[in-house]
Order: C-alpha cells, then sequence, then structure tokens
C-alpha cells in the first residue's frame, strides 16, 4: 500500500529531471551532504547545449546580488511542515470558503503549491518596504557585514582585505537579503498565478527599482502590465531629501501577457457622459469619439466613404472601424456627423452602459488619485480605535484591483491571496466588494504571527499578535457589512477558516525508519505525534493530495470508527486503530477518489493486503494511501 510523502516536492529534484528528459547528456552524479550520490546538472554544459556559439567567459546581462543562488535553493528546498486547522479562532468554519494562515509565508507558500497550483486569480502584497525603521511588522533586511564580506569577497582566505570600503560603499549589503526574501517568494507565488491571473506588489522608491528587476527575472520583462503609481496622501506629505513624498508605486505584472485589463469607470469619469438620446434609460449618457484617425498604419480596408445625406464623406487618412461595423452603428443612429465650412466631423457615441445596462469599462489609469493612506488609517479606527496597526493600506486601492476585468471577463468569482496580509486589507477589501456586486471571491490572507511591540497601543488593548488584529478586523469588518445592508448581504461569506503553521504531524521515524532497528520500532507507539487530531492528520493529507482547503466536509461513526468525508468523496479518511473489514467496505463501496488511513489501522502486511484487495475489488479507481 502506497505511503504519503506528508513533505513538500523537492522542486531542485524536479527541474533536474525535466532537464535530464530534453538534455540527458547533461546530467551528471555527484555526493549530497551526506555522501549519498543524487542527479545534479553540469551547467557549463547546458550552457553549451544551448548555444550556437562557443561559449566562453562569465560575462552576461543579469541582476545579482549577494544570496541569490541562495534564495533559489531556499525556494525550492522541500519542509516537513503543515497547516493545522484552528475551528474554535475561525467564523463559520463549516461554510466559509476563505482562508487566514498564520505563518512564514515562505513555507505557507511551499505548502500551497499543489492544492492551490495556478488557482490564484489575484495577488496582492504590500511587503516591507527595507525603510530600516522598526514598524509593527518588521521592516528591515539588511545583512550583516560578516554575511555581506564573505559572500562579496572582501576579505581574501587569509582575512586580508581585497579592496577598500571607502570606494564600495555598503548599500548593497542593505538590499540583498531584502532582494533574497522577496525573490524566493515571488517565485512560489508566480506557480500559485492561474494563467490569466495578475499579481500587484505596493513598493516605495527605496527598493523600486530592484523589485522591477528582481519581477522581470521570475515573470518576464514582457509581462510588465504597469506600474502604477498612487497618490497616497493629500496635504503635504513627508520630506525626503527635500522633497515632499506624496506617492508610492504599485508593480503589476501578468502570467502570461498580454492580458486586457480594463477598470470600473470612476465616478469622475461617469459624469462624463452627459449627453442623452432615446436610449438613455438603457444605455444612459454618452460621449463622443473620433472615428477617422491618422496614427494607424496603412490598411486599405478602413479607407473608404460613409455615405451621409447623399454626400460621400472621406476620412483624412482611414476609419478606426471596418466598413461593416461602422454604417452598423451609423443605420442605429450611434454616428454623430457635423458640417462646418465645408469640413466633416464624424464621431461615435460611446454610451455610459452596453445593451444589457452593464456600466462599461475602461482603461485603467497608471495614476491612481481616488483614495489616501488617511482613508486607510480612519478604517482600523472605526473598527478597532486609533493607533492599533499602523499605515493600513486603504479597502478602496484593493477594491480597484479586484474590480478589473481581465481579457473580457467580467469575472467576480475567484481567489484573492495576500501573503504579506499586515492588518488583513486585502480581505476587507473582498468582503467590501463581494457585497456591492454580489460577487464570490474567495480570500487567502498570510502572516507572519509577529509579536506587537512591548506598551503599543496595540498591546495595551488587548492584541499580542498582528494576526490577533487582522482576525478581529475580519469579524468586525463582515460583521458591518451585514449590519448595514441586510437584505443584500445574506449570502454574503463573512466567515474564515483560521490554520497554523507547525511542524509535521509525524515523528521522525516516519521519514526514516529504515534508520531504527527493528527492536526500536517496536517500543514506538505511533509514527503521529501524541498532539495531533483526526482534523489535524486530514487537512494535512489534503496538501499533499492537491485539495482546497475550503471545502466542506463531515464526520460520522461506522461501526464504531469515526470516518471522515471531504467535498462529497474527494476523500474519505479514517486513523482509528484496528479497523474492522465492515468499516474498510462500507467506505470502499462509497468509491472515493482517494481513500487515506494509519499505518496503524492494520494488523500488519496480511491485513493492509486484504485492505488493498478489497478495494480492487470494489473501488477499482480509489487511490489508496496510509500515513
Amino acid at each position: 500500500m502506497e505511503k504519503m510523502r506528508l513533505e513538500t516536492p523537492d522542486l531542485t529534484a524536479a527541474n533536474v529531471e525535466k532537464i535530464g528528459a530534453l538534455f540527458p547528456n547533461c546530467i551528471t552524479e555527484m555526493a549530497d551532504e551526506n555522501g549519498k550520490l543524487k542527479k545534479a546538472v553540469n551547467f557549463d554544459l547546458l550552457r553549451q547545449m544551448l548555444s550556437g556559439d562557443v561559449v566562453e567567459g562569465d560575462e552576461a546581462y543579469e541582476f545579482t546580488w549577494v544570496g541569490k543562488k541562495a534564495a533559489i535553493v531556499e525556494a525550492n528546498k522541500p519542509i516537513r511542515k503543515t497547516l493545522r486547522p484552528c475551528p474554535e479562532e475561525s467564523v463559520d468554519w463549516d461554510n466559509t470558503e476563505n482562508l487566514y494562515i498564520e505563518g512564514d509565508n515562505l513555507e505557507v507558500l511551499k505548502l500551497l503549491q499543489e492544492s492551490y497550483l495556478e488557482k490564484i486569480k489575484i495577488i496582492y502584497i504590500d511587503p516591507p518596504y527595507n525603510t530600516g525603521h522598526d514598524f509593527v511588522y518588521p521592516d528591515s533586511f539588511k545583512m550583516n557585514d560578516e554575511d555581506y564580506d564573505d559572500g562579496t569577497g572582501y576579505l581574501d582566505e587569509e582575512g586580508n582585505i581585497n579592496y577598500s570600503r571607502e570606494n564600495n560603499p555598503t548599500s548593497g549589503k542593505y538590499h540583498s537579503d531584502w532582494c533574497s526574501m522577496m525573490y524566493s517568494r515571488l517565485m512560489l507565488a508566480r506557480t500559485l498565478l492561474s494563467s490569466d491571473g495578475l499579481i500587484f506588489i505596493s513598493i516605495n522608491e527605496i527598493e523600486q527599482a530592484n523589485l522591477e528587476k528582481i519581477c522581470n527575472e521570475v515573470f518576464g520583462a514582457s509581462n510588465h502590465v504597469s506600474t502604477f503609481v498612487w497618490k497616497n496622501k493629500y496635504g503635504p506629505g513627508a520630506f525626503t531629501k527635500g522633497v515632499a513624498s506624496l506617492h508610492e508605486f504599485i508593480l503589476c505584472y501578468a502570467k502570461n501577457y498580454p492580458s486586457n485589463v480594463e477598470a470600473t469607470l470612476s465616478d469622475d469619469e461617469m459624469k462624463k457622459y452627459k449627453m442623452t438620446d432615446e436610449k438613455v434609460a438603457v444605455r444612459g449618457g454618452y460621449i463622443t469619439q473620433p472615428l477617422a484617425t491618422r496614427s494607424k498604419d496603412d490598411r486599405p480596408n478602413l479607407v473608404y466613404p460613409l455615405i451621409h445625406e447623399g454626400k460621400e464623406i472621406w476620412p483624412n487618412k482611414q476609419w478606426i472601424w471596418e466598413k461593416s461595423r461602422l454604417y452598423d452603428a451609423y443605420n442605429k443612429g450611434e454616428v454623430v456627423v457635423n458640417e462646418k465650412n465645408g469640413q466633416y466631423s464624424v464621431r461615435f457615441k460611446q454610451y455610459l452602459r452596453d445593451e444589457n445596462g452593464v456600466v462599461r469599462k475602461g482603461k485603467p489609469l497608471s495614476l491612481l488619485t481616488f483614495c489616501f493612506n488617511q482613508d486607510g488609517t480612519k478604517e482600523m479606527e472605526d473598527l478597532l480605535g486609533r493607533g492599533v496597526f499602523d499605515f493600513p493600506k486603504p479597502t478602496e486601492l484593493i477594491k480597484y484591483f479586484l474590480s478589473l476585468r481581465i481579457n473580457e471577463q467580467d469575472d467576480n468569482e475567484f481567489i484573492v491571496l495576500d501573503f504579506f496580509s499586515g492588518s488583513a486589507t486585502t480581505a476587507h477589501a473582498t468582503l467590501k466588494i463581494n457585497a456591492e456586486d454580489n460577487g464570490r471571491r474567495k480570500f487567502i490572507m498570510v502572516q507572519v504571527p509577529e509579536k506587537c511591540p512591548e506598551g503599543s497601543t496595540a498591546q495595551k488593548t488587548g492584541f499580542s499578535t498582528i494576526p490577533e488584529i487582522a482576525k478581529e478586523r475580519i469579524r468586525r469588518a463582515g460583521a458591518k457589512l451585514k449590519e448595514d445592508s441586510p437584505l443584500t448581504t445574506q449570502k454574503l461569506d463573512i466567515g474564515f477558516r483560521v490554520f497554523k503553521l507547525d511542524d509535521s504531524n509525524m515523528n521522525d521515524v516516519y521519514y526514516s525508519a529504515g534508520e531504527y532497528t527493528q527492536d526500536l520500532l517496536t517500543l514506538l507507539e505511533s509514527n503521529v505525534k501524541p498532539d495531533r487530531s483526526d482534523l489535524d492528520l486530514l487537512f494535512g493529507c489534503l496538501l499533499e493530495w492537491g485539495l482546497p482547503l475550503s471545502m466542506p466536509y463531515k464526520s460520522e461513526k461506522i461501526e464504531g470508527c469515526t470516518v471522515h468525508t471531504y467535498n462529497n468523496g474527494d476523500l474519505i479518511a479514517c486513523f482509528d486503530e484496528n479497523i474492522p473489514d465492515a468499516v474498510i467496505k462500507e467506505i470502499a463501496h462509497r468509491q472515493p477518489l482517494r481513500a487515506v488511513f494509519r499505518d496503524s489501522s492494520f494488523n500488519g502486511s496480511p491485513a493492509k493486503i486484504n485492505v488493498g484487495e478489497i478495494f480492487k475489488m470494489l473501488a477499482p479507481d480509489t487511490r489508496v494511501k496510509v500515513i
């Protein structure tokens, strides 16, 4: 019977296998840290295989820093961790599809790789800006002198200085650790994005240039959609080197460009649609746009006359529409022709709404001026009081990104991920926009359990960690949305399942049973840690099998055994000892896609073989594993 792995995949080994399938001559062997042989890539030979010329030297156009290679290794390294469910801290655990996860985001991203591969439509993150100041969230990633000197070769093997510090400022050291932190996380985040997904990253001028270079590597420079400039303050702002700083940046990258992205019109833009005709009841007002253009390449199919009141009207160069489209609009009364001194102006009516009454979308503007930091501060004050969390982003900023229509899909049902979630502004924004348009967007928030500083307002208010602040914010924000609009929010999902990152559910013997003698193995009562529940084991199995953590499940008693059924049979699990054949047969009769038991559920190999035979007979398509 197959044994569950219960650790994240070794992405490096998987990548080596893929390279070996294409270039088997580039695969060699090397000893690992334990002296055992493993597959490795001969990179010199691989470089030559990918070049039509002789490859010599190390020169290349690249962005690098001390620790970059280690960051790549760290992103690909497997871990033995799990996410433990916490129903007691959750809201509407049984029904919600939202997740709140406490733990280091690098490890959490690794754990989500199987369950959420290419399933995230929008990622928004507000990472530390590397300002060097101490906020509630750690905001300084400066390398120490010893690490930087070792990585840059500042000292030779005998401890002699290789170059003068005075001629090489320590700015590289200041940025290197931050770059490594971001690089490994963005590598993992990219794999979670759907094929038409977008990632938005807030940053200021300190690391904006470095972040763009990192994103160009991870996502591809051709997938850079835009760098939004957000006017984040009204008033004078803070002075930086004598200049009042009034903006931040939000970098946007696509998983696969081109992505046709459209945005909801702002209130100011909608006010421009003030001309009306007989269609105003359905389509609202309109503005007019020119139909002739000088800017396009020569296209003969766009050069033709428009017959208006018996006269031929020709464009100065060409029309922007083909003939059939222009005449269709003209015959519907949606083209305006004006004449002055023998010169004709031909324009089309651009209505506020389409023929179904849906407000049209516009192109996103690279300059965002509709909300400010002060708005985010007030939102937090209204919910939790003054000074509990500093500098939260306003929900209107995140809502704008969540409202974008991608590739002409007006999609309001997708997963939003924020793995630097802080005070959970992204979760709050998701609830708000769902309440406004009856959407079914679902959120996944990830936040390290950073402690609130001693003597801080947050601590005095009763919050010991940032996740405690965030979870309470989501609870109060959801309740307020329901209270403010009870009729339209009856189906609004304001709940969330809480999970906490922890060490594996399994004892060390599970992963290295071969290293123990048979006498020692008999002394071990279980390969499962004694403090772990059935629910811990169930959700640990979901992560390996790639099932979402937000689906419904039920637990029931069968012949005295507890049986868990996840999402109507995607998985059925029973972790009891000495499971009788009647229970095994009942599970097999239900023909789940997957079934999992504990190794100790069966008394020896003959019992395991018997289980396998039962499933072969009653449920041959069910995959059966043990932990």
